[in-house]
């Protein structure tokens, strides 16, 4: 249920309790007392107690299940005054180690001076019976901590921080943090505080003493190799920088060189040259990339004990798997068991998954103990439909937990290998470089390795262009299928596939298949997509539109991109309802019972699937909206049976799904998919794009659109550049870096 915001207002009282804090993000719910009568408060109001005083700015909402309550958005503190209030203070649990009875000690021994012995006077807090000199500074170390935190966040919320930025900034840089800020305000823009470089410029601006113009353009040097690696480039060419740099910072060349300089003799930046050209790398990116290509150079110089395959092992893995394998799929499974690395790409229909059961029979059969697994975990429940067999997602496989900066932190490793022997990977295409790397260093000694992928769909999402590069390098075995075999030459989903990658157009006039083409003006298209989606697909076929029928779309912008589509389809399909909890972030909305999808990883939500429990939600899953709790500042998502519980701080990493983008699309398949080809902007007019949309469709492909943006993005050829380094990390000669 949505109720109309009011205006802005103040509400001035006293705590009288706490009744839900989430240490994490800080979100507290609590009563407050306004002249005699209690008002429930929720908001990020950490290390708030009973006793104190605040005066609130926010808004009055109406919560369907906890009634009038009243949202703050910024909270001014005062500490108690009179030795009650300094009681129920001390007597809420806000410092650990002081109960009621403690607490009633110290007000009764020092009355209105307890807080000034608690910050500055431990020694004479021991002389109370029962608390210990070494118990003593506990406490008061406890208290400082307490008033750090205060102080840290009225100091950094005039600046128009917001309280969860505070808590971030007080995290990185504990009871210093506003000297830090003030002597380097460009130090927000850290990744663990991740403040947009714009707005740590506005805060500087607005400093009485004005921080050195240097910091400024190392700060904003960062922020634009940083934005590059959102894109998907692992580095840059030094000379790709001084331009955008030079607009960003209003600064000349020279500024930047020296910038350059500082952040590589500090370690912020890595520079090395590839083929003769200076590039510069994010020290965790440039680590990933080039231990990957470490691993693969001593895997190959030091292979897994392999042996001959005989010919009649291959036949017996026939006459089990009820098929004929053709020339190159028993390529592919002599190559895996002799030499125990291999990249296996093919389209669609060139059996690849055959021979993928013909390498894991094998393998299984030499008594290897085999784990699989794929980026994705609608990828990784695919993989285990054909091959019988349990596969996870790599970040299950690697034990995914998180450190105190919120970094994914890979619990196999080195010192804590996989349990396998051998490890098969599906659709490598989507594997970014820093997932790659950690698959590498979690395998023991002799692991054999297969990689699964089709190197004609678009690059991962994530920073890095693993399959790409590793084949490109030639320096690893690849077997490529391009025989499509007769039961998928029936299918002109696969058929049409293989016609755009070769850079002929589809059949488009078919109508009696699993392709279609509806010929519509990009206005049309809209209403076209929308009806296709709510009525005539399930009328037709029974699907359901939250879990079979998906709209890819080339962009997020335009008049058939994946924001206003999500909008149309969001009102047909799931329009406002009094029983129905929404919330607004970042200009969506957000209703119980809406398709959603997360758009970044977050390695610590916690989810539960009956009695199984796990952590993380991953960039691309896509799930449902079933609870929203604004009282309890929670929401729930269900991912195929995953029931993943969010604060409602991370709301911001959803969005309507009803429409997706290509890009957020790789590793899944959809059985039903409807691609608008109208109004599509220039720069998404390429091959791969559109091979990449229709190979996501399982059963059913529409396109909606107009014939000329279908023969435009199949002539087009041109692939969207992608900086990397793994390819020339593996032709590199040098030494091995271990």
């Amino acid at each position: 249920m949505a109720y109309p915001q009011e205006e802005k207002t103040e509400l001035r009282g006293s705590v009288e309790g706490v009744t839900f804090r989430n240490e994490e993000n800080g979100f507290t719910v609590l009563d407050l007392n306004v002249r005699g009568e209690l008002e429930t408060v929720v908001g990020i109001l950490p290390s708030v107690a009973p006793g104190e005083e605040l005066r609130l700015v926010g808004r009055w909402d109406m919560h369907a299940s906890f009634g009038r309550q009243f949202r703050a958005e910024l909270c001014e503190r005062k500490m108690p005054q009179t030795a009650a209030d300094l009681l129920q203070y001390l007597s809420g649990g806000t410092i650990k180690g002081v109960g009621p009875a403690t607490a009633l000690k110290i007000v009764e021994t020092f009355g209105e001076e307890a807080f000034d012995v608690l910050e500055n006077s431990p020694e004479r807090l021991s002389r109370i019976k029962g608390i210990s000199p070494a118990k003593a500074m506990e406490i008061c170390q406890r208290f400082r901590e307490q008033f750090a935190v205060r102080e840290v966040m009225i100091a950094l919320e005039r600046f128009g921080m917001t309280a969860t930025e505070c808590i971030r900034v007080f995290r990185a840089y504990g009871a210093h943090a506003v000297e830090r800020v003030k002597s380097d305000p460009y130090c927000l823009c850290d990744e663990e505080i991740g403040i947009p470089f714009e707005r740590a410029d506005t805060i500087a601006r607005a400093m009485q003493e004005k921080p050195d113009e240097k910091l400024r353009a190392m700060a904003g040097i960062v922020h634009a190799v940083r934005h590059n690696l959102r894109n998907g480039h692992t580095c840059l060419p030094c000379q790709k920088l001084f331009a955008p740099c030079e607009a960003l910072l209003g600064c000349g060349e020279d500024v930047i060189r020296e910038a350059m300089d500082a952040l590589v003799d500090c370690g912020r930046l890595i520079r090395t040259e590839l083929g003769g050209t200076p590039f510069v790398f994010l020290p965790r990116v440039y680590e990933a990339e080039r231990s990957a290509a470490d691993h693969i150079r001593m895997k190959l110089r030091f292979p897994p004990a392999g042996r001959s395959t005989l010919p009649e092992e291959i036949r017996l893995a026939e006459r089990k798997e009820g098929v004929v394998y053709a020339n190159k799929q028993r390529e592919a499974i002599r190559i895996a068991a002799e030499k125990g690395l291999l990249i296996l790409t093919g389209g669609p229909g060139t059996g690849k998954t055959t021979a993928l059961r013909g390498i894991l029979r094998l393998y299984e059969e030499q008594g290897l103990d085999v784990a699989l697994a794929a980026p994705t975990g609608r990828a990784a429940k695919r993989m285990s439909e054909v091959t019988g067999r349990e596969a996870k997602t790599l970040h299950r496989l690697l034990e995914v937990e998180w450190d105190e900066s919120d970094h994914p932190r890979f619990q196999r490793n080195e010192r804590n290998p996989i349990d396998a022997s051998a490890l098969i990977v599906d659709e490598l295409s989507r594997v970014d470089i820093y997932v790659f790397s950690s698959l590498l260093q979690a395998l023991p000694l002799g692991c054999r390795l297969v990689m699964v992928g089709d190197s004609d769909q678009l690059p991962p999402v994530g920073a890095g262009n693993v399959l790409h590069d590793l084949i490109a390098s030639g320096r690893l075995p690849v077997v490529t299928l391009t025989e499509v075999f007769r039961q998928a030459q029936e299918s002109l989903i696969v058929t049409n596939a293989h016609r755009i990658v070769r850079g002929e157009m589809p059949e488009l006039s078919c109508r009696t298949k699993d392709f279609f083409f509806l010929e519509r003006t990009a206005h049309a298209a809209v209403s076209t997509i929308c009806d296709l989606y709510t009525e005539r697909l399930p009328r037709a076929y029974g699907y359901s539109p939250t879990e079979d029928i998906q709209v890819l779309c080339p962009s997020r912008k335009g008049q058939t991109g994946s924001v206003r589509l999500n909008q149309a389809l969001q009102q047909l399909l799931n329009p406002p309802a009094p029983q129905k909890n929404e919330i607004t972030v970042k200009g969506n909305t957000l209703r119980e019972g809406d398709k959603v999808m997360q758009i970044r990883n977050n390695y610590d939500i916690l989810w539960t699937r009956g009695a199984e429990e796990g952590v993380g939600v991953f960039n691309g899953d896509i799930g449902v909206l079933t609870r929203i709790d604004p009282g309890a500042g929670e929401l729930e998502v269900d991912f195929d049976g995953r029931r993943a519980a969010y604060a409602m701080e991370n709301a911001q990493d959803l969005e309507p799904a009803y429409a997706i983008t290509v890009h957020k699309s790789q590793g899944s398949e959809f059985p039903a998919v409807i691609v608008p080809v109208a109004g599509v902007v220039p720069q998404l007019t390429y091959r791969n794009l559109l091979y990449t949309a229709v190979t996501r469709a399982k059963k059913l492909l529409i396109l909606v659109g107009d014939t000329a943006t279908v023969r435009e993005m199949t002539e087009n050829d041109r692939k969207a550049r992608r900086y990397s380094a793994l390819q020339a990390f593996l032709e590199d000669d040098d030494q091995i870096s271990f």
